[in-house]
């Protein structure tokens, strides 16, 4: 377990195994008594402190720290980008401190308030982030200590940025499991399990329950699989009108009897995306302590084809008594996620926020980093894009065009589940819209950046924790 702190010390005497030094593009070099050592390296190496940029060396014994790293994070620009250099820039420090094998890190910023402390221990923690569960041979993490040189006042913002960078770091595991591992059953398993730890409520109802309730789009999603749906609750309790989080929890999508191609499964398994953040997100709930009540819900199911799986041409009514015609049985996502939406909008949330690996469409739009939003309250949508990009999370709001509405309208029911190729993101999020009545509502449709292909800053390959940040108080 690797501890992040902040302490107060001497640069040059300050005793780490790495010494990280974070400096902006075109700024003096520091003077390191190292009889010029630093300036003839740059110079070699053209090291200017460009974002990413790296000069790496050893001191020989002149300074507290046998190495040292220079590590650009390239010139000012505005706050909420600084913070974002400084996390990858933190990430930068972790990797070259464990690819050296060094126990200790110390990492020296130009800026170091609150925020800027918060960024540098979120990046810490989530760079040092390995998933290597099923793999023969593991690196076991030799770094021990990260220690931010600060201000020890500023303990505290240190701590909350490893505690939100926990919470990122449980939804990537749950993304990277296999499928076979994290099943309906399994993924509300690991509700139950966040919940009694964090002193949280939580309540995971059966079949019959969710039948019980009039969840019949969910359970038409569910037939196809031997694996039973489970529908979960998690509740922080305060007093006040509570705020809703809603996950989309497909834990594995074959498209159904619509069926995908085989490389069009390969990653399937990250369609819960959405469950695993609001997961995660009210683990950071129980740990900040908000003055209002959080519940968070998801729906877990299988979308499989069998003898008893659900048919395009289906017409099936949802728990609030909208109809649907099912055109494709690969559009699986929001006819869970409407009969979760209505059943968390019955509770009079004052706003609910559903996260959602909906649809390849919004990739086409918006490319793979890029969360896109879509509300019918713009105070709501405002406080989300501010807070997204406090959090270095890409987000763009998309609109809701009324005029599309006909694309999704049925000739034999209320709505169909496809609006056809065009604004594939738009329909999709149009049809959500018709399950949350008045309520102030966001989607965030995180089908690009749940997951990644390949390392990219502090977030390796595989599952990122999207969402996850954006929804944890900031200090202000």
């Amino acid at each position: 377990m690797m501890d992040i702190s902040v302490v107060s010390g001497k640069l040059l005497s300050h005793r780490a195994d790495l010494l990280a030094v974070l400096m902006r593009e075109g700024a003096a070099l520091p003077e390191m008594n190292l009889g010029g050592l630093v300036a003839r390296c740059a110079r070699e190496e053209e090291f200017k402190g460009g974002e990413n940029a790296v000069l790496s060396l050893h001191t020989h014994g002149k300074i507290g720290a046998p190495r040292l790293a220079l590590i650009g994070i390239g010139r000012e620009k505005d706050a909420d980008r600084t913070l974002e250099q400084l996390r990858n820039a933190a990430s930068r420090a972790v990797k070259l401190a464990k690819a050296a094998g060094a126990k200790t890190l110390a990492i020296s910023s130009p800026v170091s308030g609150e925020r800027e402390v918060q960024a540098l221990a979120e990046g810490a923690s989530l760079g040092a982030y390995v998933f290597d569960r099923y793999k023969k041979e593991k690196k076991p993490l030799k770094l021990e200590r990260v220690q931010i040189l600060a201000r020890k006042a500023l303990a505290k913002a240190a701590s909350q940025g490893a505690e939100i960078a926990g919470a990122v770091n449980l939804a990537r595991d749950l993304v990277n499991e296999p499928p076979g591992r994290v099943t309906p059953r399994a993924l509300a398993d690991a509700a139950r399990k966040m919940a009694r730890a964090h002193g949280l409520r939580c309540e995971v109802l059966s079949r019959a329950q969710i039948r019980k309730l009039g969840m019949n789009l969910f359970l038409a999603v569910s037939q196809g699989s031997a694996q039973e749906p489970q529908l979960v609750r998690i509740s922080y309790e305060a007093r006040g009108t509570p705020i809703a989080l809603v996950g989309k929890a497909i834990t594995f999508d074959s498209g159904g009897l619509s069926i995908k191609t085989a490389q069009g499964m390969e990653n399937m398994k990250v369609d819960m995306a959405g469950a695993a953040a609001v997961i995660a997100a009210m683990r950071l709930v129980a740990a900040l302590k908000p003055p209002f009540p959080v519940r968070a819900y998801f729906g877990a199911c299988e979308n499989l084809p069998s003898g008893t799986a659900y048919k395009p041409g289906d017409v099936i009514a949802g728990k609030n008594g909208t109809s649907v015609e099912v055109l494709n049985t690969d559009a699986e996502g929001r006819l869970v996620l409407a009969d979760v939406l209505a059943w968390a909008v019955e509770e009079k949330p004052a706003a609910v926020i559903d996260l959602a690996t909906l649809t390849g469409a919004i990739l086409v739009a918006l490319g793979p980093w890029t969360t896109g939003l879509f509300s019918n309250d713009d105070a709501l949508a405002a406080e989300i894009s501010d807070a997204a990009r406090i959090a270095g999370e890409p987000l763009w709001r998309m609109p809701l065009t009324p005029e599309m509405e006909e694309l999704i309208k049925s000739p034999v029911a209320d709505l169909k589940n496809t609006g056809g190729r065009y604004g594939g993101s738009i329909n999709a999020a149009l049809f959500l819209q018709h399950f949350v009545g008045k309520t102030p509502w966001a989607h965030l449709d995180i089908a690009g950046p749940a997951s990644v292909d390949k390392e990219r800053g502090y977030n390796p390959r595989g599952g990122t924790g999207a969402g996850v940040r954006l929804s944890a108080p900031r200090a202000r």
